[in-house]
């Protein structure tokens, strides 16, 4: 897919922060716009300064920038981005975030805990975004948290479509979502497969520990691929392998929407010996990273149809139909 200006119904800016500029790239390259310029300085006194040097004013503006690490850097430069928009006089502002790391502290559950999901949405709408694009939200309560619109992509389909695209037969083959609460989007890939689904039942005691006491499903000499929304240290994933293995399982791929692999992740999935790891271009991956059993699927053609659809006044839901497939 690749569009011209003439698609657009209003004048279009992208920028992009220093978090993935590769995406916003991609994003560009399809839409058939160029990625507008923009510096970030630090000075002396660690305080972060942004300025946007391409036209705003009366503008469609996207400012592309996933929360990933350092987190905190990359949100201050997104908020001041918002805030310079805002100050440019753009007509509209959409935060492009392909991946909203803060969607993970969504509830309360523990005594005078932080809700970081719904601060960091409140922090959004108050530096000036009128929208908000995003993929594979934790829970479906952070979307309720933003007080403007938000737009919220799959990467099930995209997905789904590489292991159906493989030259290997599905019909001994299962997904297994790690834990309960992501069996709804497990059973969404299952679906479009034609597989059935099956789930962990997980206890996580740590940051970096999880203890999976059972899987509920026929999961006994069959194939699998293993979904979760993101691996960051891995450690759902090494404990599920393992259980997975006191069940005479086959091929094992594991796949994912935003792949993180933080910290000894990579070291730690590479000692699994699974046959395959899955992810999207939502998370910059370092070259260090990278494993020989790695795939990652492009979301940049769905975002830039989201950013295509947003600016013509056409509908981003239709995108998908309801099971997650696209329209």
């Amino acid at each position: 897919m690749r569009v011209t200006a003439s698609d657009f119904t209003g004048d279009i800016t992208i920028f992009s922060g220093s978090a993935h500029p590769e995406f916003a790239r991609r994003m560009c390259d399809i839409l058939g716009v160029g990625l507008s310029p923009s510096t970030t300085d630090r000075f002396s006194n660690d305080c972060l300064q942004v300025q946007l040097q391409a036209n705003c004013r009366r503008r469609d503006v996207y400012i592309v920038q996933p929360l990933v690490p350092p987190v905190q850097e990359h949100l201050v430069e997104l908020l001041l981005m918002l805030d310079a928009a805002r100050g440019a006089s753009a007509t509209h502002i959409t935060a492009v975030i392909p991946h909203f790391s803060y969607a993970r502290s969504d509830k309360k559950d523990a005594s005078r805990i932080s809700i970081g999901g719904r601060l960091v949405a409140d922090l959004l709408v108050a530096s000036g975004a009128t929208r908000v694009l995003t993929m594979a939200l934790h829970s479906p309560q952070v979307h309720g948290f933003f007080n403007v619109p938000v737009d919220h992509l799959s990467a099930v389909p995209e997905l789904a479509r590489h292991f159906a695209a493989q030259d290997r037969d599905l019909a001994n083959t299962v997904v297994v979502s790690p834990d309960l609460g992501n069996a709804k989007v497990a059973s969404q890939m299952a679906r479009q497969l034609g597989v059935p689904v099956a789930a962990g039942s997980k206890r996580r005691l740590a940051d970096d520990r999880v203890v999976i006491d059972s899987i509920v499903g026929d999961v006994d000499g069959r194939d699998v691929i293993v979904l979760d929304d993101e691996i960051a240290n891995g450690g759902s994933m090494v404990e599920l392998v393992r259980v997975l293995r006191t069940r005479n399982v086959g091929r094992i791929s594991l796949a994912c929407t935003h792949g993180l692999f933080s910290g000894k992740a990579s070291e730690r999935l590479a000692g699994l010996g699974v046959d395959e790891i899955v992810s999207t271009d939502t998370v910059p991956l370092a070259p260090e990273k990278v494993l020989p059993e790695m795939t990652t699927c492009s979301v940049a053609p769905l975002f830039a149809e989201a950013v295509r659809r947003t600016n013509c006044g056409e509908s981003v839901s239709t995108l998908f139909n309801g099971d997650g497939t696209h329209a």
